[in-house]
């Protein structure tokens, strides 16, 4: 008998309309020879399985199970793909670990810790890993602009400390600028980062770690057309070229894997993440780890999958059945 896969999507942030067309694509990459598949979306309170198409059933949240044709089923294995929370934060992945259904991606301290980057930030710098410095603005709090410009120069990126997708990200090149960014990262949550500006290319390196094997997927190289890479960047056709292979000498590509597989290991990751990093001078500065990446069709993780000369379907079930055993 097939295991019972749910597939997440959805979530209470601004990164819902990402995570529909990811969980869409996972959903269609999953062989359905060893698994049956269900599409599951979370939104608030709202919780329900789509069957046959477009007809939906409600998930009891007691025991994570719905009814269909009069027979009570129950799912085996959850494939989170809600960016954003509460799959990306380790709330998601409270509930299942009392339920105990396994899931694919990393637990709650892992997944508490990396979406607050400023937390992220501040523990790996224990390990000396390079990074730019940063100053946290909790909502409400008054910013002291020329304290902030006197430790971090002009430009500055600002940015929500908790979130995704590039929502609430500015670059701010004046004074007068910064207050607006600030308030305008605290639309997206409570806490805003104001980060030093580096002058470099920005490369991202996806992985994952099973029990009996590892892959650290190719590099790929990210060259916006807009100043940086913002939301519109990132899902308008044409903004953007993303290089995969990235253009890049083996000596540095495999430094830049050696980081994110270094970042993965000291962060107690699970499940596929991803690691984005700026390169200046032959040094990789960590920018951020997402947990839950995205994965529709033109995302970063299933290019290089495609890059690595792998299927997503493949990878797919090497993951669901390692948490399956």
């Amino acid at each position: 008998m097939r295991p019972n896969i749910a597939v997440i999507y959805g979530g209470d942030s601004s990164e819902y309309i990402v995570s529909v067309q990811s969980g869409k694509n996972v959903f269609q990459s999953i062989d359905t020879e060893l698994f049956h598949p269900w599409l599951v979306e979370m939104k608030g309170f709202e919780w329900k399985v789509f069957v046959d198409g477009d007809e939906s059933v409600e998930i009891d949240r007691s025991d994570f199970s719905f009814v269909y044709n009069d027979e009570k089923i129950k799912f085996d294995y959850a494939y989170i793909i809600i960016h954003g929370t509460p799959g990306e934060d380790g709330i998601l992945q409270g509930y299942f670990d009392l339920l105990k259904i396994p899931y694919s991606t990393c637990g709650v301290h892992s997944s508490a810790l990396t979406f607050n980057k400023y937390f992220c930030s501040n523990f790996l710098k224990n390990f000396d890993v390079p990074m730019a410095k940063s100053v946290r603005l909790k909502k409400g709090t008054e910013i002291d602009i020329r304290s902030i410009v006197g430790e971090l120069g002009l430009p500055v990126f600002v940015k929500p400390n908790a979130g995704g997708s590039s929502f609430g990200i500015t670059k701010v090149k004046s004074v007068e600028k910064l207050k607006e960014a600030v308030e305008n990262a605290w639309k997206e949550s409570d806490e805003a980062l104001v980060e030093e500006f580096i002058l470099g290319t920005e490369f991202t390196c996806g992985l994952v770690k099973l029990k009996n094997e590892e892959f650290v997927f190719p590099l790929t190289e990210v060259l916006p057309k807009k100043e940086f890479f913002d939301f519109e960047a990132k899902y308008t056709k044409g903004m953007t070229d993303e290089i995969t292979p990235a253009r890049l000498s083996p000596e540095l590509t495999l430094k830049c894997q050696q980081l994110a597989s270094k970042v993965y290991d000291l962060c107690n990751c699970q499940g596929i993440v991803r690691v984005d990093f700026i390169l200046k001078e032959e040094e990789f500065y960590f920018l951020e780890i997402n947990t839950t990446p995205g994965m529709t069709s033109t995302s970063f993780i299933p290019q290089q999958v495609t890059a690595m000369g792998m299927k997503l379907k493949t990878l797919l079930s090497k993951i669901i059945q390692d948490g399956l055993s």
